[in-house]
């Protein structure tokens, strides 16, 4: 395959990428969605803006959609729990 495809592993085609037109196993990157994702994950990460202005920011970019809770997924894979990132104890009860 040619670089940067990815094999699918579910049927959920994840951000950034379609369906490869050659083999259907195969995500093909799309890459305007890519960066403008690579863009939305540093300006969270960073705490520069929320997840919900993220994703319409992204939306505005791209016309896709990702919602707030799948954002998050991604950044947290990426990046580690928000708490990690900062080094800081979680506030909440249940995280004790």
């Amino acid at each position: 395959m040619k670089e940067g495809y990815i094999k699918r592993a579910t049927s959920t085609i994840p951000f950034g990428y379609q369906l490869a037109e050659e083999a259907s196993s195969f995500l093909k990157p799309i890459e305007d969605e890519l960066e403008a994702l690579q863009i939305a994950e540093n300006m969270v990460v960073n705490e520069e803006i929320s997840l919900q202005a993220a994703c319409d920011w992204l939306e505005y970019k791209t016309d896709r959609r990702m919602s707030a809770p799948g954002l998050k997924k991604h950044i947290d894979k990426k990046y580690g729990l928000r708490s990690e990132r900062l080094g800081i104890e979680s506030p909440s009860l249940l995280a004790r």
